[in-house]
């Protein structure tokens, strides 16, 4: 659902076409307790952070796991979010907290479910 995807700029009314690329623990790279997701958003790159310590407490709340598909897809709707509701125009990097990160996981899981067929 998200690793290619547009969405209309707040602002600008403009149809943003936003492409997955990469993820990446950012331990490595900036030496942030974080994975970094990295987007193509019209050939410009934008980084979503989302913090190492949603996983375990996503664990200890369901008992489920963060996969990398499913982070991907958390970084994805949050930058449709993002830029539908005009929130930080222009920016390279969106981090996100431990609960922003949980919110969109349960609006992806959501999403997800309604499409499924019973």
């Amino acid at each position: 659902m998200y690793q290619d995807f547009h969405a209309v700029d707040r602002w600008s009314k403009q149809n943003a076409h936003c492409i997955y690329q990469a993820l990446i623990v950012a331990i490595a790279t900036r030496h942030a307790d974080a994975v970094d997701v990295k987007f193509l958003v019209d050939g410009r790159i934008v980084w979503v952070a989302l913090p190492h310590p949603a996983w375990p407490e996503y664990h200890k709340r369901t008992g489920k796991m963060i996969t990398d598909p499913l982070a991907v897809e958390i970084a994805g709707h949050y930058l449709k979010t993002a830029l539908e509701s005009g929130e930080g125009v222009g920016r390279e990097m969106y981090s996100l907290t431990v609960e922003e990160t949980l919110e969109h996981l349960k609006e992806v899981v959501a999403g997800a479910e309604a499409v499924t067929p019973a």
